[in-house]
């Protein structure tokens, strides 16, 4: 776990600090979807300048130095940060929809002033969903030993809390977003489909298509396995109470099911790269401007202007501009 989420941070955190760069620096003009994809990219920010110390409480063999309160809180933005990710999300699959399917009704409902209220009652939300982590949150001693112990709750021996709460979250956090998402994106393909009669020189509603369908196939495989591992880790220890050996593949599935997660910060900066247009170009040139910097690359973007030059000198010949008839001889 301390080698995955290492490797998570020094992948995902360059990427989303240069997402919230362009954010700041390179938009002036924001649509509904790019406060959404903000907020997202802020989430995973904040998750990711969190998960060093996960990283050195696991490196330092599960030993916690830094009190009951600190616990309590990484456990709980731990536990937070996943329904961020799954509600703003969840918020844009419902912009697309109604941006496609109902484009006047959408200025109406979703207009700045109600997507800035709309975005920080998620914040709250998600807040007060996660707040029964902290108080299922315990610090034990391991018994012959004088090491500290931060418990997630998902492994706490009693369940008296913890599976009513976990299977409350399943329910109001991932299974009614999994069905919003559902039903938006194959209501929003179903209506792009209808109007594949339209000339589509760009390929833009085939594009758009393929991002919707993506969404709704990333979210089921990131979210689906973690929900259900969890409940199942929880659920075993229900089962069988006096046979801790039992619990072993169940909390195993679960610790795997969380590194996996972790990946989706990753993916998020190129899930904007697909949604926002703008924000796409405002990338890929802050991003080529960086690498342009670099030793070695100077060969591949003069490599990559001639490429253009002959690509556009390519098409003028292909196409030529009709020239006017010579004038007949007198």
């Amino acid at each position: 776990m301390p080698s995955f989420f290492l490797a998570v941070l020094i992948l995902g955190l360059p990427l989303n600090l240069l997402s919230l760069w362009v954010f700041f620096h390179r938009l002036r003009r924001w649509s509904r979807s790019t406060v959404f994809l903000f907020n997202l990219t802020l989430a995973d920010t904040s998750w990711l300048l969190a998960l060093p110390y996960l990283i050195n409480y696991h490196l330092d063999h599960l030993y916690w130095k830094l009190g009951l309160t600190f616990c309590a809180a990484v456990r709980m933005f731990y536990h937070n940060y996943f329904y961020l990710s799954i509600f703003f999300v969840t918020l844009i699959s419902v912009d697309r929809y109604l941006a496609i399917v109902h484009p006047l009704r959408s200025l109406v409902l979703l207009g700045r002033r109600q997507t800035c209220l709309l975005c920080v009652a998620v914040w709250v939300a998600a807040l007060i969903l996660s707040i029964p982590v902290a108080t299922m949150t315990l610090i034990q001693t391991c018994p012959g030993s004088n090491r500290t112990v931060c418990t997630l709750y998902i492994l706490l021996s009693e369940t008296g809390e913890s599976l009513p709460y976990s299977l409350f979250c399943s329910l109001i956090g991932f299974l009614f977003p999994l069905l919003s998402i559902c039903y938006c994106g194959l209501h929003s393909v179903r209506e792009l489909r209808h109007r594949s009669c339209r000339p589509d020189p760009h390929n833009k509603q085939r594009r758009l298509r393929r991002v919707l369908s993506a969404v709704l196939v990333l979210f089921a495989l990131f979210y689906l396995p973690y929900h259900l591992s969890r409940n199942a880790a929880i659920v075993m220890r229900v089962v069988y109470p006096d046979n801790p050996a039992s619990w072993h593949n169940a909390d195993l599935a679960f610790a795997l099911e969380m590194c996996f997660c972790s990946i989706i910060t990753c993916v998020n900066p190129l899930f904007s790269c697909f949604i926002g247009g703008q924000f796409r170009k405002e990338f890929h040139g802050t991003f080529a401007v960086i690498f342009s910097h670099c030793p070695g690359t100077q060969v591949a973007s003069m490599i990559s202007k001639r490429t253009r030059m002959r690509t556009k000198q390519g098409m003028s010949t292909v196409s030529p501009v009709c020239a006017l008839p010579a004038p007949r001889s007198q």
